[in-house]
């Protein structure tokens, strides 16, 4: 049994779980309790828990004790373990009701094949649960993950190097980060490459990040532990004071939070020179101003923060000021769970003086005809190779590519310092009956009904809780 099937066989748990009213990110974190437990006895690595908390204990016990005992014990790891242990338990409680439930969870998880689950990775069984998560776009879950293959084309790119402090201050399940540690991995030779200290430096310091959510927190904290990063990652608000210290890194790579703060608040951070109520301007200040000098950055951000008038357009120019944003991908829309959000990928580096480092902007459109992405046209790394090829391009004035464009920081200054340039210009045309395809529009067309379907299922659920209430 291989990894893919394993996560089948454990999404399909959650199905136990809704008559307790249970929604997938909340079956997620109850799994995660119960998963660690599982692990680090696959893993050998059970000495943070206490004895008559571990999973051979837990898995004895059935009926009302179970229920009493696994209450105990969520309450006894989140207040009295020590290190890891106490941070992925804080504050943890299960809102399984039914004894039988989660007993049947429990053997499940214990009959799995685990000694194929290990071969695998856990590492890459967890991820693969949270993808799972994230596909239910309506749970919600969508809004922190971001699609694998888009993270893995920005590490390539930026292509972070042993010794580099990395992090990401939004960070959901931790996704850049351990995407950034294998990019290392495979460029040392799993780290056997660097002496003790390096390779204790990769471990224990290099990838770090900063989440609001307190669920989603306990996530990445598992998520970082299985894939054997040890870094802190730290539970807070990087828009608060708290995010003043998050700086001096030579990488970021992030997909900070959409929309505004609530109420229309600014940030409360007093080292912004242009606080506004876009959390994703305020990101992007932060962002640039916590990098060394020569660091770099990718950042997905959404078209609102590349035409954004007054502080927008203040905040565009302070970053091509500090930094040579060189790049600006283009995204096609579907990427994230929500269909019409659309995207782009910033490239920039920071540089040694603060003013006049930006130059010129090569964009390049990856949205302009391209295909409806959705669950049965997934993104892949083939959408981006042309991209990529270009990235790595030393001339690039010489590819012949439409998707690519360039404007000088001259041309860009003429128009408002506005960024939302580079997407082609596409004629109107006539309905093609010639070269019709059917079976895409049917495609299309069934992604929408999957979309209306999550959409009227996440209703219902919402409804059923608020009546159970």
């Amino acid at each position: 049994m291989n990894n893919q099937e394993i996560v089948a066989k454990l999404w399909n748990l959650s199905n136990v779980l809704r008559d307790d009213g249970i929604t997938y990110h909340q079956y997620v974190t109850e799994l995660t309790y119960i998963l660690f437990l599982k692990m680090a006895k696959e893993t050998g690595s059970e000495d943070g828990i206490p004895a008559e908390y571990r999973w051979d204990e837990l898995r004895t016990k059935s009926g009302i004790d179970l229920k009493h005992f696994y209450r105990d014990l969520l309450q006894h790891l989140g207040e009295d373990a020590t290190g890891r242990v106490q941070e992925i338990y804080a504050g943890s409680s299960t809102n399984i009701d039914e004894p039988k439930n989660l007993e049947k969870i429990i053997k499940s998880i214990d009959g799995l094949d685990w000694y194929s689950a290990r071969e695998e990775g856990l590492g890459n069984l967890y991820e693969g649960l949270l993808e799972k998560n994230a596909n239910e776009k309506k749970s919600g879950a969508g809004q922190y993950f971001t699609p694998r293959v888009l993270i893995d084309v920005m590490v390539r790119l930026i292509d972070p190097q042993s010794g580099e402090l990395c992090n990401d201050p939004a960070c959901g399940t931790f996704g850049f980060m351990i995407a950034a540690s294998e990019h290392v991995r495979n460029n040392t030779n799993n780290l056997f490459d660097l002496d003790t200290d390096q390779a204790e430096f990769q471990i224990k310091k290099a990838f770090t990040g900063v989440e609001l959510v307190h669920d989603t927190h306990r996530l990445a904290l598992m998520n970082a532990m299985l894939h054997g990063i040890e870094a802190p990652i730290i539970l807070g608000d990087t828009l608060s004071p708290d995010g003043k210290n998050v700086k001096g890194f030579d990488v970021v790579l992030t997909n900070p939070p959409f929309g505004t703060k609530k109420g229309g608040e600014r940030a409360t951070r007093d080292d912004l020179t242009f606080p506004t109520s876009n959390k994703q301007l305020n990101f992007l200040q932060h962002i640039y101003r916590s990098l060394k000098p020569g660091g770099r950055a990718a950042v997905v951000l959404p078209d609102n923060v590349l035409f954004a008038d007054g502080d927008g357009r203040r905040i565009r120019e302070d970053l091509m000021d500090k930094c040579n944003l060189h790049t600006i991908l283009r995204l096609p829309t579907g990427v994230f769970y929500a269909q019409g959000v659309k995207t782009n990928v910033l490239f920039f580096e920071r540089g040694t003086t603060d003013k006049g480092n930006t130059k010129g902007v090569w964009f390049y459109d990856l949205r302009t005809d391209m295909p409806s992405f959705g669950k049965r046209t997934p993104l892949t790394v083939e959408h981006f190779a042309d991209f990529e090829t270009m990235y790595t391009t030393e001339d690039r004035a010489a590819i012949d590519d439409e998707r690519l464009t360039h404007f000088t920081r001259e041309e860009i200054r003429a128009k408002d310092d506005s960024l939302d340039l580079g997407l082609m210009k596409v004629e109107t045309e006539v309905f093609d009956f010639k070269n019709f395809d059917p079976a895409a529009s049917a495609l299309e067309a069934a992604d929408l009904l999957d979309e209306a379907a999550d959409l009227l299922r996440s209703l219902a659920r919402d409804l059923n809780t608020s009546s159970e209430e």
